[in-house]
């Protein structure tokens, strides 16, 4: 894999429909093993139903530890405007709108070698596979969360210079492509 050029990664992900984003040392990620448990608690109903959601994602020490591998960091983000906090189809209509330009942002990153985390479950079919315990009908788009990996995103948005709260009445949504 070629050097990655910082201006140009970044300049890709806002050409992509980024809001910001900005390339850090991947040792500046602040991972945890707790984040797992708010996986565990299922609130978005995805824990054991999607393969690339916890449990089935893998242990949680190795993915930390995978991260490590890496030496640099894309981090993009995007902000969504909500008509109140409570505006659960806005924020529908926003994660969904996330999910594209996280394939979007796979396919003009689309090196074997790097590794693309997202906002919640992967989200490419309408019910995973998983349900059915059939193997993954995509899994050449199929995209973990970063919460999946342990990646504590409020201290990623800081590393990267971004606000994780941006604001009464939005939705920031985070990914991140791993190099």
């Amino acid at each position: 894999m070629e050097p990655l050029d910082r201006e140009k990664a970044i300049e890709t992900a806002l050409s992509q429909g980024a809001g910001r984003a900005n390339v850090i040392p991947a040792d500046t990620v602040s991972t945890d093993a707790a984040f797992r448990d708010i996986c565990a608690s299922d609130r978005c109903g995805l824990y054991g139903k999607c393969w690339v959601c916890p449990p089935d994602i893998g242990e949680i020490g190795e993915l930390m530890e995978r991260l490590r591998a890496f030496s640099l960091v894309l981090v993009y983000q995007k902000v969504y405007p909500l008509d109140d906090s409570f505006d659960f189809e806005r924020m529908q209509a926003a994660k969904k709108d996330f999910r594209r330009l996280t394939q979007r942002m796979r396919r003009a990153f689309p090196d074997p070698g790097v590794l693309h985390l997202g906002a919640g479950g992967c989200g490419i079919c309408r019910a995973c596979a998983r349900r059915e315990d059939l193997p993954c009908r995509h899994p050449e788009l199929a995209v973990a969360s970063l919460e999946g990996y342990g990646v504590n995103v409020s201290a990623l948005a800081a590393s990267a210079g971004m606000k994780y709260v941006n604001g009464q009445n939005t939705v920031t949504y985070f990914g991140a492509v791993f190099f």
